[in-house]
């Protein structure tokens, strides 16, 4: 076991790389005695691990961790973006394919909220995912009851303080009405909870349907309501600035091409 803090990764960030936990469920794990390093249990997670170190968990020992996967998975209404549920509700992990390894969501969206959510198997990759810094456009249909003006949207494109929650310009262009509804595109660059919702509720429109389109240059495109594709390995690399070791994504402002799901089901 190394001696020295700088050396290798924290235990639960290699546990959470492994795809054994999140960070925080590996650190509850070690506290329960669960966890041991070169045969020994260990009950911190203060402890810096390298490709030499044998881990163990249960008993049974740990791999090396798979490389930075991720996936595109089309999320229907009516799911929560979480592990588990304390109002017992069906979640976005119980929805997954039973062959899926275990996945973060890059972000979240909402119980009402559909479309693009980005997986991933890596604990750093999806952290560097959800930055503001990172700069990635979030991009939405949206569905509104009514109508509203285009100097209410100015408010909007503008930034706009919600019960002293600072929101971000927006990018809002008005596409079409539609009977007793309109639809709108929004674009983003932070992803606060619930934000195009009570920033909409804000000027006065209620928002009755959420589609979230693209997150940076990955697209929705045709990917059919509860269906997930795996982004090949070359273009995650490239379109995340990652090699064998995760580094840093590279902050830009616009996207690089689209990259659109394959499944062509409706």
């Amino acid at each position: 076991m190394t001696d020295t803090p700088s050396a290798g990764d924290r235990i639960a960030k290699t546990l959470s790389r492994a795809g054994i936990a999140s960070r925080r469920e590996a650190e509850r794990m070690i506290a329960a005695g669960r966890v041991a390093v070169n045969g020994k249990t260990i009950d911190s997670p203060a402890l810096n691990v390298t490709a030499a170190d044998r881990i163990t968990v249960d008993g049974k020992q740990v791999g090396e961790p798979d490389p930075p996967r991720l996936w595109l998975y089309h999320k229907p209404a009516g799911l929560v973006t979480t592990e588990r549920d304390e109002k017992d509700r069906p979640t976005v992990f119980a929805a997954l394919p039973a062959d899926m390894p275990r996945v973060m969501s890059v972000g979240r969206l909402d119980l009402n909220s559909e479309g693009l959510l980005l997986l991933t198997n890596d604990g750093g990759v999806k952290r560097r995912l959800e930055l503001p810094s990172t700069g990635w456009l979030r991009r939405y249909r949206v569905r509104i009851n009514g109508s509203v003006s285009e100097q209410k949207l100015d408010l909007l494109r503008a930034g706009i303080t919600v019960e002293g929650i600072k929101y971000q310009p927006m990018t809002v262009t008005f596409d079409r009405q539609q009977g007793a509804n309109a639809w709108l595109t929004v674009s983003l660059r932070e992803g606060k909870n619930r934000e195009i919702r009570r920033a909409m509720s804000e000027i006065g429109v209620t928002v009755n349907r959420l589609i979230r389109v693209s997150y940076g240059p990955f697209q929705l495109a045709e990917l059919a309501a509860g269906a997930v594709e795996e982004i090949k390995q070359r273009v995650v690399r490239d379109q995340l600035g990652l090699s064998d070791k995760p580094k840093p994504i590279r902050t830009r402002k616009q996207p690089r091409r689209p990259i659109r799901g394959k499944n062509r089901s409706s």
